[in-house]
C-alpha cells in the first residue's frame, strides 16, 4: 500500500514549502499588491496554514485593512474558523480593531458567529474591554444573551474578567 492509499499527505517539496510561507507573511505583513497578483494567478481565497489561519485571518488579525479587504472582494470566506475556532472578526474584537471589525461585518462576517466554544466577537469584545467593539456589535444586532459553551453570556464574562466599561455597557 503507498501513501496516497493509506491517507497519508504527500510530503511537499522546499520549493513549494518556501512559497507558502510566503504567501502567509504577505497577508502577515498586508503585502496587498503580491497577494493581488498571486490572487490574479489563481492562488485559492481560503488558503489556511498549519494552524487553519487563513489568509483573511492573518491579514485581519495583522490590522492590514487593505490587505483585508482585497481578500473580502477576492471572494475569502469571513466566517472560516481557525483551528481554535475563531473567525476573523473575533480576532478583530480581541485586539479592539474597530476599523477592521466594521469592515468584516461590512463583508458579510456574522455578527453573532459562534466559535466552537459557543463564543461571539461580543464575547471577546466584552471580556477584553474593547467597548468601541462592544458598541458596534450591539449597533450591529449581535445578541448579549446567547451563552457559550460554558453557559456564560458576554455580561457574565465580562463581569468574570472585571471589564468594567463593557459589563455597564451591557446591562443598560
Amino acid at each position: 500500500m503507498n501513501e496516497h492509499q493509506a491517507g497519508a499527505q504527500p510530503e511537499l517539496d522546499d520549493d513549494t514549502l518556501a512559497f507558502a510561507r510566503r504567501v502567509f507573511q504577505y497577508a502577515r505583513a498586508g503585502t496587498t499588491d503580491e497577494l493581488a497578483t498571486l490572487l490574479a494567478q489563481g492562488l485559492p481565497r481560503n488558503l489556511r496554514n498549519e494552524r487553519g489561519d487563513s489568509l483573511l485571518m492573518l491579514a485581519s488579525y495583522h490590522g492590514h485593512v487593505e490587505t483585508t479587504r482585497l481578500l473580502l472582494e477576492q471572494g475569502a470566506d469571513a466566517e472560516l474558523q481557525n483551528d481554535a475556532g475563531q473567525t476573523p472578526l473575533m480576532g478583530a474584537a480581541f485586539k479592539g480593531d474597530l476599523a477592521m471589525a466594521t469592515l468584516l461585518l461590512d463583508h458579510g462576517a456574522q455578527v453573532d458567529g459562534i466559535g466552537r466554544d459557543g463564543k461571539t466577537a461580543l464575547m471577546f469584545a466584552a471580556m477584553f474591554d474593547r467597548v468601541d467593539i462592544v458598541r458596534l456589535l450591539l449597533q450591529r444586532g449581535a445578541d448579549p444573551a446567547i451563552v457559550d459553551g460554558s453557559g456564560m453570556s458576554a455580561i457574565d464574562l465580562a463581569a468574570k474578567m472585571g471589564a468594567q466599561n463593557a459589563y455597564m455597557m451591557l446591562v443598560r
